[in-house]
């Protein structure tokens, strides 16, 4: 990393996963203004499973087992259906910069869950103190003695963000368990395919088929789709991948508390998104928190 051309590409993917996997928040808020958010997910996720799968055949990558297409479904399942899924749902009521530090909690259940589960270990101190003070920051955050204020979280949708976050967490640590291709496109493309099928067929089941009417769907929505399709599913993955195979995963982690800050600012300037005093101290806990988690595992 000590060229200049290889640290302009650290640059260059840190910048693509800070800014694009921030401001993926907004673009779901204006995507779902138009386009129910299962749908929307759904189709996102899958037109991107299939570009990624073809790249893969096109590098040919062996094809998956079906013991790999299980592990795949199960980890596409948990992060792209109950955890985005959640979250598209989630911001028909919350704001997207409020839904990102919720998110930002990430990082603490992905250390709750792999300590409880079989063969973990329980986590440092300094990691049980992060768990602690984020868990008082989401306290704040979804004070329900706020609710007369316009700022508040709608219960439901802090409840649906909160899992969101519960279910990526448990796909992260569960991703190092089951049996997935060895490579990353591959893996990533199986998990897309699953997880955008499951979701279209949950907004069928739902009626969102039903309410969808193409000639009421905006410009700024189809836009926003696009945006998360080739920014956030392939542009970023891309970044994300690249960091974890020449960095450290300290800092190629380190957007869990980033994304936050850019949410939070691209939801004030471009949605008219203004976090009460309270939220913003409620935020600076849970960022502080994750840093705390992050940083306080060993680098793998």
């Amino acid at each position: 990393m000590s060229s200049p051309v290889s640290t302009l590409r650290l640059l260059l993917a840190l910048a693509s996963v800070y800014l694009i996997w921030g401001s993926t928040y907004l673009a779901i808020r204006f995507a779902i203004d138009t386009i129910p958010p299962f749908t929307m997910a759904g189709t996102r996720f899958l037109l991107a499973g299939i570009c990624l799968l073809a790249i893969a055949k096109g590098t040919g990558v062996p094809k998956a087992t079906a013991p790999q297409w299980r592990g795949a479904a199960l980890i596409g399942f948990l992060m792209l259906v109950c955890g985005n899924g959640a979250v598209c749902w989630a911001e028909k009521t919350v704001p997207s910069g409020l839904a990102s530090l919720l998110v930002a909690t990430v990082p603490l259940w992905a250390v709750v869950l792999s300590a409880v589960l079989p063969g973990g270990k329980m986590p440092r101190p300094r990691v049980v103190t992060g768990i602690l003070v984020g868990l008082f920051g989401v306290g704040v955050l979804v004070n329900p003695l706020q609710s007369a204020r316009s700022s508040a979280i709608a219960p439901s949708g802090a409840a649906a963000l909160l899992f969101a976050a519960a279910a990526w967490g448990a796909g992260s640590v569960l991703s190092k368990r089951v049996s997935l291709p060895s490579s990353p496109t591959l893996s990533t493309a199986l998990q897309m395919l699953a997880g955008g099928s499951l979701l279209l067929a949950i907004g069928a089941v739902s009626g969102e088929w039903s309410h969808i009417h193409l000639s009421a769907i905006t410009l700024k929505s189809i836009l926003s789709v696009a945006y998360l399709l080739v920014f956030g599913s392939l542009i970023g993955f891309t970044a994300f991948v690249w960091l974890l195979r020449n960095t450290s995963a300290v800092l190629a982690t380190s957007y869990a508390y980033v994304n936050p800050l850019v949410a939070v600012l691209l939801g004030w300037a471009w949605n008219g998104e203004t976090p009460s005093p309270s939220t913003a101290a409620a935020g600076a806990l849970v960022i502080a928190a994750v840093v705390l988690i992050t940083t306080g595992r060993p680098a793998k």
